[in-house]
């Protein structure tokens, strides 16, 4: 099977003129509109957007999957010509693609993938493979021992089901490390925080709590500062959102792993050009990742805010 693979800082030119795609529009329906992950992402959409000619009809959600639906149904009614989903739920959202296919409207999901045979492909990246890398990260960084605590995100999307299952498999081989805490929840900074102070009071010698993002990482971080044990608790996240790599930076997060949102709004974009001129990648579409520590995090974060000022 063919794989696109793009560079997380780098988005690939996609060759060809913007002349096809004047009076097309795309219609867009992320997971949430207030997360700074989807908030850069549709930053990468509305720019690479600009570039071809396409018009943007924005559905909100906010991690309501009624309002989502309702949102989809209503871009196909108004004859959107592609649609990028990142779908709340990997498979209540199965009547929305298969209304698309049947309207000659193709949708593909972007960052969140989905369980329905009617998605057209996924923009997308490694998730189990993300999973085992900071499973390995944290292993190494516990030496090979310890209680570990998992703050799983949302149980129906498959995103956070694969990156779990390629961190737990990591940690199975693992004799010395025991998972004892696993919860699924919405990827809020406030249920990260909640969920830190259970995992600390539940188990006060927790080594490392994994963060399925790096909202609940951060929450999860003031938790463990509040409780006085930051030093003594390796806490990662995951996507790489300036907050996140700043606290890297300062030394209060251990980990995040950098997706760059905006590269990856880029990337659905030029897929979907991709698509509406008769190109469709035989399995998907996917963006490469970098796991940022304490070796890369003040430079990383240096370069953020270097190319942030210039904007």
């Amino acid at each position: 099977m063919r794989k696109l693979i793009l560079g997380a800082f780098a988005a690939a030119t996609i060759a060809g003129s913007t002349a096809s795609s004047q009076a097309q529009t795309i219609g867009v329906a992320l997971a949430s509109d207030t997360n700074p992950f989807y908030i850069a992402m549709l930053k990468g959409i509305k720019i690479e957007a600009g570039k071809h000619g396409y018009k943007i009809r924005v559905v909100t959600a906010n991690s309501d999957l009624a309002k989502q639906l309702n949102g989809v149904n209503d871009l196909i009614a108004q004859k959107v010509d592609a649609i990028l989903i990142s779908p709340i739920d990997a498979k209540a959202l199965c009547s929305a693609f298969d209304k698309a296919k049947s309207a000659g409207v193709p949708m593909m999901s972007i960052a969140r993938g989905s369980a329905c045979k009617s998605q057209l492909l996924h923009v997308a990246m490694d998730e189990r493979k993300i999973g085992r890398e900071i499973a390995e990260w944290t292993a190494k960084k516990i030496g090979g021992k310890g209680k570990v605590a998992m703050i799983a995100g949302p149980a129906g999307a498959a995103t956070f089901r694969n990156l779990a299952e390629g961190y737990e498999s990591v940690m199975a081989k693992h004799s010395g490390i025991k998972i004892v805490y696993k919860h699924n929840v919405l990827l809020t900074r406030e249920n990260g925080l909640k969920q830190g102070e259970d995992i600390l009071v539940a188990h006060p010698d927790i080594a490392a709590i994994y963060g399925a993002n790096d909202e609940l990482a951060l929450g999860a971080t003031q938790a463990a500062k509040a409780a006085g044990k930051k030093t003594s608790v390796v806490i990662t996240g995951m996507n790489g959102v300036p907050p996140a790599v700043r606290a890297v930076a300062r030394g209060d997060l251990d980990l995040t792993v950098a997706l760059n949102p905006v590269a990856w709004g880029m990337l659905g974009v030029q897929t979907v050009k991709r698509v509406l001129a008769g190109d469709k990648p035989e399995h998907g579409v996917y963006l490469n990742h970098l796991l940022v520590d304490s070796s890369n995090g003040a430079g990383l974060w240096k370069r953020m805010k270097a190319r942030s000022k210039k904007k």
